[in-house]
């Protein structure tokens, strides 16, 4: 069995102070992964850069208090790749590969565009960059599982709100095709939409600090794991993490009967 844990921190010293790494070591996961570190390496404590039970990894963004991204993997990988191949967004500390033989787990932080147009055409410019490289993953020949804040939710049953959304970032019908095309396309999986293809609330990761809105479960699903098929289809049950609160985010965990050593 492979267990995969996506989690946004929202600031991993803030998580931390909140309990996240108390209930990490209790999950059994094989590898977790980590968005929004907001830190930079001199940061993290001892105990964040090698917590216990993991080989830890990560991808820090060059600007301080921003972005970055993580890995926790019970096994040590074979290679750790840190960015894609983009100047622009490598430096914002948004992609980290781990390899374990045939099997590959990413670590990606997708652009939100909600602060400003300026932000909201650097996510445009992000999702064309990517695609690419998403093709030439599912190209390779490998097993992949890509864990990530994606800052969109992908069709109207994402979130609770959509009808008021449709012309806010991260429910653009841009974005939305963007997402589309790489399951239709591309040839990659939501694995807990094959899941649980009609869930509403129970999916939702993500809720605004405002308005009482996790309180009314008035989300959105932002995080995902996208996998190649196979992987996909060796997925077994998933599941939204919500008696804690680490972040205004919450983890998704997935299970896959897979063999991976």
């Amino acid at each position: 069995m492979l267990r995969i844990i996506t989690a946004n921190l929202n600031g991993i010293r803030s998580a931390w102070s909140k309990g996240f790494p108390a209930w990490a070591s209790k999950q059994r996961a094989d590898v977790i992964c980590l968005q929004e570190i907001k830190a930079q390496r001199s940061d993290l404590t001892e105990e964040m850069r090698d917590p216990p039970g993991f080989h830890a990894h990560y991808r820090c963004a060059g600007k301080k208090g921003y972005a970055g991204v993580g890995l926790w993997c019970r096994e040590k990988p074979d290679a750790v790749t840190g960015g894609f191949g983009d100047a622009e967004f490598d430096a914002e500390g948004r992609y980290l590969r781990a390899d374990f033989g045939n099997l590959s787990v990413i670590s990606l932080y997708v652009p939100s565009g909600s602060s400003s147009p300026e932000r909201q055409a650097a996510k445009f410019r992000f999702l064309d960059a990517f695609y690419p490289h998403l093709v030439d993953l599912a190209r390779s020949g490998r097993e992949i599982a890509i864990c990530a804040d994606w800052n969109v939710a992908h069709r109207e049953i994402d979130l609770k709100n959509w009808k008021s959304n449709q012309k806010n970032s991260g429910f653009l019908p841009e974005e939305r095709a963007w997402v589309g095309r790489v399951l239709d396309e591309a040839g990659w999986v939501d694995v807990y939409r094959r899941l649980h293809p009609e869930a509403t609330g129970e999916s939702y990761t993500w809720w605004s600090n405002r308005g009482q809105a996790r309180a009314r479960n008035v989300g959105w699903r932002l995080d995902y794991q996208l996998a190649t098929p196979a992987l996909a289809a060796s997925a077994v049950a998933a599941a939204v993490y919500k008696e804690q609160r680490f972040s205004d985010h919450a983890p998704l965990t997935i299970d896959y009967d897979w063999r991976w050593d």
